[in-house]
């Protein structure tokens, strides 16, 4: 990861979420949509939302699923030229997404058929969910929107909604590290820490990155 990225605040960034044909780029599948919104200085000022062609049939799986058909995206305009905008919409940021294996996977792949190259960070939020809010029932995007109550319009599996929910919800871990922690600023670089901490060793992390005792 970029060095100067690295040490970037952790409410200056960008969210983002795909919707897919499937489960694996490596099996052929491919991105329909992408959505994502900019949060600077803990605040959401921009956002991208398009609905892509990806020249294969979406599965009717996926369909029903998300809404997203085959008639929708038989006009919208090819996947190389959404990730080319794409690209430069996420120039000089890091990145945040839920369950941001998944979606980590889409976003290399449909750049290396365009030969760019992704240079910045990305950080699970279910991770560090599942670290902040451990008393959740689970760390589904949608329960924990319900159980920090944020803003969303009850609509999953669309990216930009999904990708707003997200953006809600780091904001809220922003938040509690700094109501439980003091940790006013946490750098990219230490929510980066935080997701592959284990759980037993996080007061050693809090502390370290502090300065304080921790009881």
């Amino acid at each position: 990861m970029n060095v100067g990225l690295q040490q970037k605040p952790a409410d200056h960034l960008v969210v983002f979420d795909f919707e897919t044909t499937g489960l694996s780029p490596d099996m052929g599948d491919r991105a329909i949509e992408i959505g994502a919104v900019l949060i600077e200085n803990g605040k959401i000022t921009d956002r991208f939302q398009q609905v892509m062609n990806p020249g294969i049939r979406i599965p009717l799986f996926i369909e029903n699923l998300t809404g997203i058909t085959n008639t929708m995206v038989k006009d919208a305009r090819k996947n190389d030229v959404v990730m080319s905008d794409f690209y430069e919409f996420i120039a000089g940021h890091n990145l945040v997404a839920h369950n941001a294996s998944f979606d980590e996977r889409f976003l290399r792949a449909e750049f290396r058929r365009i030969k760019k190259y992704f240079s910045g960070g990305i950080v699970c939020s279910l991770l560090a969910a599942r670290r902040i809010f451990q008393a959740a029932p689970n760390h589904q995007l949608a329960t924990l929107a319900s159980y920090k109550n944020l803003p969303n319009k009850g609509i999953y599996h669309r990216a930009l909604a999904d990708a707003e929910v997200t953006a809600h919800l780091w904001l809220s871990m922003l938040d509690e590290l700094q109501m439980q922690y003091g940790q006013q600023f946490p750098t990219f670089d230490f929510m980066f820490k935080l997701t592959k901490t284990p759980k037993h060793q996080l007061l050693k992390l809090y502390q370290k990155h502090t300065g304080k005792e921790l009881g």
